[in-house]
């Protein structure tokens, strides 16, 4: 009898919790932050219990008088819970733009307690006026879902310091209006689901980047792990199918301007929720957002009129949550810049799909693969500046299901490269490349024991590899991160309790830039720490802004 894999994430936990609050964290690097000033802001301190269909809480923001300056903002999610709950996804929006994608621990009769903080330092330009915060988390209470996030969020300023990069000039939010019972992202239920928001951005732009934010839930919350429809209804199966890829495709009027091909971010209450007590899945308390350069289309959309920006999903089902953030750059010796589109080329999404099975067994491989460039012009007041943007991306899953369906191995990798190379007719004003590898093994049995139990024995390894490299003929620089996690375990399930079970985590996270190193080893087991260790050889050097001037022309800030 075959388990969809999609079932675990209903399960309650039963088994013996810790006696004190249990404190739950993500892994990652500290974030770097000046030796100056810090003044800190709290936004709201709400209790979100029933909330689920209700509207988002609103609250305002004004800048701080006593840190007029910043050059560095680290926003600050705190939370506690206590009894009975789910895992919840959650944003946090400052007039429609999102600076925050998570999901909530799962909490423990005895409480815990986690917190987020973002560098969200590329939005400063939000935060220096006026703006209405809106945070949505949708939670229910009743009877058997006892947990009430009681959540503080503050914003932390830290006074400014010379050479500091302060982000685009204007954000426009690409995102659902706030007067809704939900979040403010666009909710994407199938294949051929299609949202829109239209848009105008001011006529003295040179640069454009769109920020993208991108969760999958309900029958796509696996989707990496989802069976062929051929595999589904051949075994009269009423478990989520369409395969295993999934992409997300964004257009501007009707032209594909990019895809995201999303890391596979495994929620708190996923796989086997014992996993991520108290270390957290990558990625789950942070979700990834994605940045896609449409420099080279500023010519198409620099007349002031409106235009649309689009986004669907590609063998979706329901349901995937996707809003963006429009990042402009503005020239602030010019009232009109000028642009035009030179080259253009999206190739088709490349696709195969081999199967092999009989009844609940078989094996299914899956490759795929995109790539899409484009080049264009902006005429500004520091020169006519040429970009080229570019990505490639492949694709390739092996699927193997076994035990009449109830053994399922998935081993999955996504590449994921993009390059940006801005240029004047003299010289080079800098260059973006990201080298991104996203690695998934999933291997789950589930072995029946009778009366209505039976036992899910689940290992999962997460990888993530990026490396990004800035350059101009002023210098360079170079970051990279390997975050590599591996978790074991097993539940005893009856009905859809979990009356027994043990989970255990092991993770490698490091971190490498010009200035700094980070890493950190760690592993867990039910619930306890079993081994941390930290190196931090960060020296003092900050990270450099170059100035990027050549003779008597001004160059634009890269």
């Amino acid at each position: 009898m075959y388990v969809a894999t999609t079932l675990y994430r209903s399960h309650l936990i039963t088994h013996q919790e810790p006696s004190t609050p249990t404190t739950f964290f993500e892994v990652t690097k500290p974030i770097k932050l000046p030796r100056t000033k810090c003044c800190s802001q709290l936004i709201l301190e709400h209790d979100f219990g029933y909330t689920y269909g209700k509207p988002p809480i609103l609250a305002n923001y004004t800048p701080p008088l006593n840190c007029p300056k910043f050059s560095k903002i680290v926003l600050e999610w705190t939370a506690t819970c206590k009894g009975r709950q789910f895992d919840r996804i959650f944003g946090v929006w400052v007039s429609g733009v999102e600076i925050l994608r998570s999901c909530t621990a799962e909490p423990t009769k005895n409480g815990i307690f986690w917190t987020v903080k973002k560098d969200v330092t590329r939005y400063s330009s939000l935060f220096i006026k006026n703006q209405t915060f809106v945070v949505y988390l949708g939670n229910i209470v009743d009877s058997t879902y006892t947990g009430v996030y009681h959540v503080k969020l503050l914003v932390h300023f830290y006074n400014e310091v010379k050479n500091f990069d302060f982000g685009a000039d204007l954000i426009v939010p690409i995102s659902r209006n706030v007067d809704l019972n939900d979040g403010l992202w666009f909710e994407i239920e199938n294949s051929t689901d299609v949202k829109s928001k239209d848009f105008k951005i001011p006529r003295n732009v040179y640069r454009a980047v769109l920020e993208v934010y991108v969760s999958f839930h309900e029958n796509d919350e696996f989707w990496y792990a989802n069976p062929v429809n051929e595999y589904v209804s051949l075994n009269n199966l009423s478990v989520p199918g369409n395969g295993a890829f999934r992409e997300v495709v964004v257009s501007l009027d009707e032209m594909v301007v990019g895809v995201v091909w999303p890391f596979t971010v495994i929620y708190t209450g996923g796989a086997n929720p014992l996993f991520w007590r108290p270390i957290s899945g990558i990625g789950s308390f942070n979700l990834p957002s994605y940045d896609i350069e449409i420099t080279p289309l500023l010519g198409k959309i620099l007349d002031g009129s409106s235009h649309k920006i689009s986004f669907r999903v590609t063998d979706a089902l329901n349901v995937w949550y996707v809003d963006a953030n429009l990042h402009l750059w503005l020239d602030g010796e010019s009232m009109k810049t000028e642009g035009k589109l030179l080259e253009y080329s999206c190739s088709t999404l490349s696709f195969s799909l081999l199967t092999n099975f009989t009844g609940f067994d078989g094996s299914f491989i899956t490759n795929a693969s995109r790539s899409i460039t484009m080049t264009g012009m902006v005429k500004s007041s520091y020169g006519t500046i040429t970009t080229k943007s570019s990505q490639s991306l492949s694709y390739s899953n092996y699927m193997v299901m076994g035990n009449k369906g109830n053994l399922q191995i998935v081993d999955q990798i996504i590449e994921f490269n993009d390059t940006v190379y801005a240029t004047m007719p003299s010289f080079s004003v800098y260059s973006l490349e990201s080298f991104k590898k996203y690695l998934f093994n999933w291997y789950s049995d589930n072995i029946y024991q009778g009366n209505q139990s039976y036992v899910s024995v689940t290992n999962v390894t997460l990888g993530l590899e990026d490396k990004r490299v800035k350059s101009s003929e002023y210098g360079s620089s170079v970051s990279s991160v390997k975050n590599l996690q591996n978790a074991r375990g097993y539940m005893i399930v009856k009905g859809h309790l979990v009356v027994q079970g043990l989970g255990s985590t092991q993770q490698v996270y490091k971190y490498n830039d010009d200035s700094c190193c980070y890493s950190r080893n760690i592993s867990s087991s039910d619930y306890l720490i079993l081994h941390d260790k930290v190196i931090d050889s960060c020296n003092q050097r900050t990270w450099s802004h170059w100035p990027l001037k050549i003779g008597k022309k001004r160059s634009p800030p890269g």
